[in-house]
Formats: structure tokens, sequence, C-alpha cells
């Protein structure tokens, strides 16, 4: 059977491949600690020693709009265009060909649907940065086919948080009754706190840093029964008006499995985001353990859950 080797869940900020490969003396003052943190932050990927990728992510306007806006989906394809005209012009990403994985694409479609999953799939998926970014920042060689699950975090209505965790939970499910021999690593984005176009964008953190230090928490200590007992999309809402990415953050989470703890995790407060880099290893192997440990230790991040004090990460 296939060995999901890890999992990963990350912020996607789109600026920071402008922002560590502009020349020095235009480089934002924050470049040099981002680009070491995320460098670290790899090292927790390489040693998972995968062969193809999940990668969870939402469609940023992109190729879905308000007439037509899937609440999941799975693309079916032996290659993936990547990056829009936008995110060329805005953001500096370049573009991208993605190699697919048709064999694993069609085999999570079936186990979508026998587990009562109505997903949508696509032949024709160009995807966005919220794919693009972990790409960037974890495998950058972007030498490993992909499996794209896009979800529904902007349009109402949208699934609730529970149902993202069971679609992270079916994930796993998935995978673990994949007959091969190939090793699998989940990745999603989404976000903590975020606002987008209101008041609180240009702050000097994210809109939200009770909700960030508690998300932290909840994520690396695996205590879902908090996120689903205090997270709706009211409350995301009120944090902040593209927090709705969290549900991605929370689906990760489902396919880590119920109660497990990150075994690794790291942060940055970045303008006006708090960036989140977090990795758990189902089955973590000594060579796994000492590569998290090492990136802790050029990251200043931990190797185990962390803990929010009244609203404060301590």
């Amino acid at each position: 059977m296939a060995e999901l080797t890890a999992v990963l869940a990350s912020t996607h900020h789109p600026f920071y491949y402008k922002a560590t490969t502009s020349p020095p003396d235009q480089r934002p003052p924050y470049a040099a600690e981002w680009q070491r943190k995320v460098e670290a932050y790899r090292e927790t990927l390489t040693a998972a020693e995968p062969d193809v990728l999940v990668m969870v992510g939402a469609d940023h306007f992109h190729q879905f709009f308000l007439d037509n806006y899937p609440q999941f989906l799975i693309g079916k394809q032996e290659t993936y265009d990547a990056t829009f005209y936008n995110e060329e012009r805005e953001f500096g990403i370049p573009r991208y060909v993605l190699k697919g994985d048709k064999e694993l694409s069609d085999y999570m479609h079936q186990g979508f649907v026998d587990r009562d999953f109505d997903f949508s799939f696509s032949h024709e998926l160009k995807i966005d940065h919220s794919i693009i970014c972990p790409i960037i920042t974890v495998r950058p060689d972007a030498d490993l086919p992909v499996v794209p699950v896009y979800t529904n975090i902007f349009v109402p209505p949208m699934p609730s948080p529970r149902r993202f965790y069971e679609v992270g939970r079916a994930i796993r499910e998935i995978i673990d009754s994949w007959d091969s021999t190939k090793k699998v690593a989940a990745i999603g984005t989404g976000h903590l706190s975020l606002e987008l176009g209101g008041p609180r964008q240009f702050g000097e953190h994210g809109p939200d840093p009770e909700f960030d230090a508690n998300a932290i928490e909840w994520l690396s200590t695996g205590n879902v029964d908090a996120i689903l007992q205090n997270v709706t999309h009211e409350s995301m809402a009120g944090a902040g008006n593209a927090t709705h990415g969290f549900m991605d953050l929370l689906l990760m989470m489902g396919i880590a499995g119920p109660g497990a703890e990150a075994a690794y995790v790291d942060q940055l407060d970045l303008f006006h985001t708090r960036e989140m880099y977090m990795t758990w290893y189902p089955n973590r192997t000594d060579a796994q353990a000492e590569a998290a440990a090492r990136a802790a230790e050029i990251s200043g991040g931990s190797t185990g859950p962390v803990y929010a004090e009244k609203g404060v990460l301590a």
C-alpha cells in the first residue's frame, strides 16, 4: 500500500518569491528572515522523500467565479499549467507546468464518491498561487507529480468547517488504501486571520492575533474539538474577511489524523499577516525527527505543539 510520509500545512503569501529573488537593494527588510524560515521548513518535506504530492488549495477567482464555483474539485490531468497573468504581473510568480499523477487522481475521485463526497472534477484545470506558492517554498525544483484538490473558501454558501475536516479524513483513508508502492506527501495552504481589501488589511500584523494564536495551538495539538466548537463562518469573518482559508488548514489536520501533534511548527509575524508553517509525520522516522530538529534550530521554530497564552503565542 501507499505510504503517507508527511502532511504540511502553511499559509501562502504570494509575494514570497518576489521578496526573496529581487536585487538586494529592492528586497524588504524582512526578506532574509522569511527566506531562512522557509528554507528550513522545506527540509521537513525533503526528509519525507515523497514520490507524489497531493496539493490542497483554492482558486482565487481565476478559473471559477460567482456563477460557477465548485465546493470541492479534483484535477485529473497528465499536466497542469500554472500561474495566471495577474500573478505574474503583481507578484512576479513565474509560469510552471506541473506533471500530474492521473492514476492517483482517478483513484481519489472514485474514493470520494464511494465515501459520499460529491466531488467535481476537471480535465482543464489551471492552478494558481495557492498551489504554486508551496511548490516554490517547499519543492522549488517542481520535480514531483501533483494531484490538486480545490476547495471553496470564498463563495457562500461554503461547506462547514466540519465538512472540511471530514474531507481531510477521507483523503487520509484513500491514500492509505491506494495499492501502490509510492510515498505520498499532502501539502495544503490557507490563511490564518486575513483581511483583503478591508480596513484591517494594512496593519502591522494579522487582523486578529488572538485568532491566530488559538488557531496555531489547535492545529499543532490536534485539538479538532476546540476548532469545531469555536470556529464558524461568522467567527472567521469577524477575524478578517478572508479568514475562511483557515478551513483548508483544518482539512490538512484531518489528513494528519485525530489528535495528531505537529512534529514541526514555525511562524513569522509579517506585516499584515501571520505566516505559519506546520508539518506532521504520520509514521515519524528518526531521520524525519532529526530533520525537524535541524529545521527548528535554524528557523527558531518548535519540534512540537505551540500553545497560546491569553491570546498571545507563548
